[in-house]
């Protein structure tokens, strides 16, 4: 296949807009993090808040913290992480688990790591509608093997959320999300399709691969990719080496957003409340007046 065949999988392809290297920074107690939106050169990404990708060891960790407005979703790649929050959920997952949390109104919980050395994943922020900002928080939690997975000509993808090789996710999304975890041998290529509405982006976790356009240069391990617009992507491993990277792409809300640490709402109105009801322990915090985390 011609480069010019390649491209032509889409009527319009899409092309890396931004590059990031997503540099160490520390968070809570001790964690270092490498953020990739959520920082000066990209605050915010509708949907999307921020994109960490963390190496924690014992004691470190983020323990107590609140959140409302969003939703969180970690994604292990090594180890294991302890959560816990004041209405009684308490699980543990594992290398290639994925906790979804729609924290809605208001939820307070810790994560920790649950194993001895460094504990590694992601986690990503999703915002939510003003209509979904004071839902009932929820948990949406999938196992590795039960993680819909599919493989074809040397590209292995993991769907977390949406779509990809004809099969699909079981994961609710309420913004509507697309979010794939690709590995792809040496020597191999994929095209996969984004809805033209959304937003997306690529954030490389070992390796490195040719994003966009046959002839881009190569990009390497802890950069985050800004996709422009079009109807999907094509990547390229050229190298000798394995390539693993994921894809995520979000239909943009398109609405104000306001973020006070923790807490994103669409106005300062709504985060003075948010404030207010943490700190009186109402309106979704009643049950953080007597809990802390065990």
């Amino acid at each position: 296949m011609s480069a010019s065949d390649q491209d032509s999988c889409f009527q319009q392809p899409r092309l890396v807009t931004k590059k990031i290297l997503a540099k160490p920074q520390s968070e809570g107690v001790g964690a270092v993090v490498r953020r990739s939106i959520g920082r000066p050169e990209m605050k915010y990404f509708d949907p999307f808040l921020m994109l960490d990708e963390f190496a924690v060891s014992p004691p470190a960790g983020f323990p107590d913290h609140p959140h409302r407005g969003f939703e969180t979703v970690t994604y292990m790649l090594q180890g294991a992480f302890t959560h816990q929050d004041f209405a009684g959920h308490k699980g543990t997952i594992r290398t290639g688990d994925v906790q979804w949390m729609t924290a809605g109104r208001g939820i307070i919980h810790s994560e920790m790591p649950a194993g001895e050395g460094t504990q590694r994943g992601l986690q990503l922020w999703i915002n939510l509608s003003s209509r979904d900002k004071m839902i009932e928080p929820r948990y949406q939690e999938l196992l590795n093997e039960d993680i819909p997975r599919a493989e074809k000509e040397g590209v292995e993808v993991k769907v977390i959320a949406g779509e990809a090789m004809g099969i699909h996710s079981p994961v609710y999304t309420r913004t509507p999300t697309l979010y794939l975890d690709f590995t792809l041998k040496p020597h191999t290529q994929y095209h996969q399709s984004i809805p033209e509405s959304w937003n997306a982006f690529v954030y490389i976790i070992e390796g490195e691969g040719v994003f966009g356009s046959d002839n881009s240069p190569a990009t390497t391990a802890h950069h985050q990719l800004i996709l422009g617009p079009g109807d999907g992507l094509s990547v390229w491993n050229k190298s000798s080496k394995q390539l693993r990277f994921i894809l995520v792409g979000g239909q943009p809300l398109n609405e104000p957003v306001v973020q006070h640490g923790p807490f994103v709402m669409n106005t300062q109105d709504e985060i003075d409340k948010t404030v207010e009801d943490y700190y009186y322990c109402k309106n979704g915090f009643e049950m953080a007046r007597f809990w802390r985390s065990q």
